[in-house]
């Protein structure tokens, strides 16, 4: 859609001049730090008003400085409102269409307030796309308004087909009630107190229509409050299969094929709470045809009645997503178990078991700080359960002798276990590890840094059953700064022109972004710091690529990993600490500038616009920050084009 103005009226020049304080008043090291980055935001500054205008870049300005989350939100919501303009370029779309499938809205109903059930239902009847049928099943509700209303609402339009239950058999049963009256080639779930955006079903139409074999359809969503106020919005990956066992993350608004959601017998009653977390756990095991739609489409309704307020108390849901877990790995043949995510309801932690012992390389790569080597070699020979390890130490020409001592020492302690593969050459990182690849035996791999501190006990097997599955490639965990804030929690493609990391300097106690930082998801990279990967597919991908010799060979090799079909993801229930960069230090000599700029042209030219555009981070969240907030300009691709 296009991206509204706003009148300069007396309230919003008052909010503008408002801002423009606050970002005056700003502190010291806000202005330094903005003004040191002047050359990168003078490039910024010029793409964003040859696309938007001068008005864009002062959305640029306000949202780097100005605003508050919640403020954000409410200037994200005026760039992307429905203007009229929009309606009438959609509704010539709509017309102009070859095919126009039929979308039945399946709307389970059980006694749900009368304001909020006429909301939801003149939510659908305010859609621009005409072509849906609305499959209401009323669950035996005893409020006395529901019948009359319904009948209402059939009797209004022809579109509508109502079901009256004789006795209530809550959602799954009532879905199924609905699902038997739908003739459309998709059917779209909607809560019985919730709205969809205007646009919604013009949107699934659209992408179907460039997209014909898509089996699945999800879009972003957030809460809406009593008085009509949106807030909380939820800015989804792409389909993510090892994020989605965390979370039921898909949910609002789904749309799926109706053949298929028949085939594979609907919705299961007994997993009430949690029955359309099952039903796509058994649909996506069907069909990998599934595509997201990076626009907020659906509301969910906050109010005290509503589960979106108080899912917390519905231990039921939490028991049902547990099950529905458990069964969907025990159906795929995982050695699997599920368990929740303590103090996080709605969140689960799948643990893979090693189907026997694979030997892991641990290849760690170092030249002299003998004491950060010796803190790393230590944890991992007292903290890792997993014992069937060997330990690589490629030696990149260290020359103090303390280093030579202690590694003399260790080959002493561990004759079987530890090796040293000496390679006195420049610095160069991805030589160092194909090097030990090289001399590596096991089955798995581990890159690790010399600054790496095992915390978690359990880390090495837990990371080897992930490693091990077939479709996964690089497999990573937190690490953690010692001041105990958070240095990787998995790569964001983008973020500061190349890459970052997602939820840098963020403390530990925090969840993250819909709690990223307690669960296990799907990244498009993980840091080379902690990485574990089959050899084979290490070897089948390439390894690290020479032509990096510092920065970004970890993110090209999880590029390299994703072109050929793998998923990496990051287990950040796993924890090490990362005294990150002490053998190489800043980057703050001309050379190593120089050097870093080659490096930043090499990615752009090999990888271009995916970049910008990583499938596991939404292209409403900001690239100028490692903190997954709100981003208001558009300066990466259009949403959902």
């Amino acid at each position: 859609m296009q991206k509204t103005r706003e009148k300069l009226t007396v309230p919003v020049i008052l909010r503008k001049f408002r801002t423009l304080v606050r970002i005056l008043l700003s502190s010291a090291y806000r202005l330094v730090d903005f003004f040191r980055a002047m050359p990168r935001r003078g490039r910024k500054a010029r793409m964003i008003i040859q696309r938007e205008g001068w008005r864009g870049l002062w959305y640029f300005v306000e949202e780097r400085f100005g605003l508050s989350e919640r403020e954000l939100y409410e200037l994200w919501q005026r760039r992307h409102r429905l203007t009229a303009r929009d309606r009438e370029r959609i509704r010539k779309e709509i017309e102009a269409l070859p095919r126009r499938p039929l979308i039945s809205i399946l709307l389970p109903v059980y006694n749900t307030d009368e304001v909020w059930l006429k909301k939801c239902l003149d939510s659908v009847l305010g859609q621009l796309y005409p072509h849906w049928e609305l499959c209401i099943a009323d669950d035996a509700s005893s409020m006395p308004h529901i019948r009359p209303l319904l009948k209402e609402y059939q009797a209004r339009d022809g579109r509508i087909k109502v079901f009256f239950r004789e006795r209530n058999g809550h959602i799954p049963a009532a879905s199924n009630s609905a699902l038997a009256l739908a003739t459309g080639e998709y059917v779209a779930l909607l809560d019985h107190d919730d709205e969809l955006a205007p646009d919604a079903l013009y949107e699934i139409v659209s992408l179907l229509r460039r997209k014909p074999d898509t089996d699945m359809v999800y879009t972003d969503e957030d809460k809406i409050d009593t008085q009509g106020r949106r807030h909380s919005p939820f800015f989804k990956p792409d389909w993510s299969p090892d994020t989605f066992l965390s979370l039921m993350y898909t949910c609002h608004l789904g749309v799926y094929r109706t053949a298929l959601v028949r085939r594979i017998g609907g919705f299961r009653e007994g997993f009430e709470g949690s029955q359309d977390y099952d039903l796509v756990l058994r649909l996506t095991e069907h069909t990998e045809n599934i595509q997201h739609i990076p626009r907020i489409l659906y509301h969910w309704r906050s109010i005290p009645e509503s589960s979106a307020a108080r899912f917390q108390t519905k231990d039921y849901a939490q028991d049902a997503g547990l099950r529905a877990i458990q069964e969907a790995l025990e159906r795929r043949g995982e050695a699997a178990l599920v368990e929740p995510v303590p103090g996080l309801s709605g969140r689960y932690l799948v643990r893979y078991r090693l189907p026997d012992r694979p030997l892991v390389s641990i290849i760690i790569p170092t030249r002299d700080l003998s004491e950060m080597l010796e803190i790393c070699l230590k944890s991992i020979f007292e903290k890792t359960t997993y014992d069937h390890f060997e330990v690589i130490v490629v030696d990149n020409d260290s020359r103090e002798q303390m280093t030579r001592d202690l590694l003399h020492r260790w080959r002493e302690r561990e004759p079987d276990r530890i090796h040293v593969a000496p390679l006195p050459i420049p610095f160069n990182f991805p030589a160092l590890i194909n090097e030990g690849v090289r001399h590596a035996k096991g089955e798995l791999i581990l890159l690790l840094n010399n600054d790496i501190e095992v915390v978690s006990e359990g880390w090495l097997e837990e990371m080897a059953g992930q490693a091990m599955r077939p479709r996964v490639g690089a497999v990573g965990a937190k690490l953690l700064y010692p001041d105990n804030t958070v240095q990787h929690a998995g790569i964001v493609l983008g973020v500061g022109g190349i890459a970052g990391h997602s939820h840098k300097y963020f403390p530990d106690d925090r969840p993250g972004y819909f709690d990223r930082l307690r669960i296990t998801a799907n990244c498009a990279a993980v840091t080379a710091a902690c990485l574990m990967v089959k050899k084979t597919t290490f070897q089948k991908v390439g390894g690290f690529d020479e032509a990096l010799p510092v920065a970004f060979n970890d993110v090209d090799f999880g590029i390299k990993l994703l072109k050929a079909g793998y998923y990496n993801l990051c287990l950040s229930h796993l924890t090490l600490y990362h005294h990150e960069s002490r053998t190489r230090g800043p980057e703050d000599t001309v050379e190593k500038q120089i050097r870093f700029r080659g490096e930043i042209d090499w990615m752009e030219a090999r990888w271009g616009d995916i970049l910008k555009n990583d499938p596991f981070y939404s292209p409403h969240l900001t690239l100028e920050r490692e903190d997954c907030s709100i981003s208001v300009v558009s300066y990466r691709r259009r949403e959902g084009k």
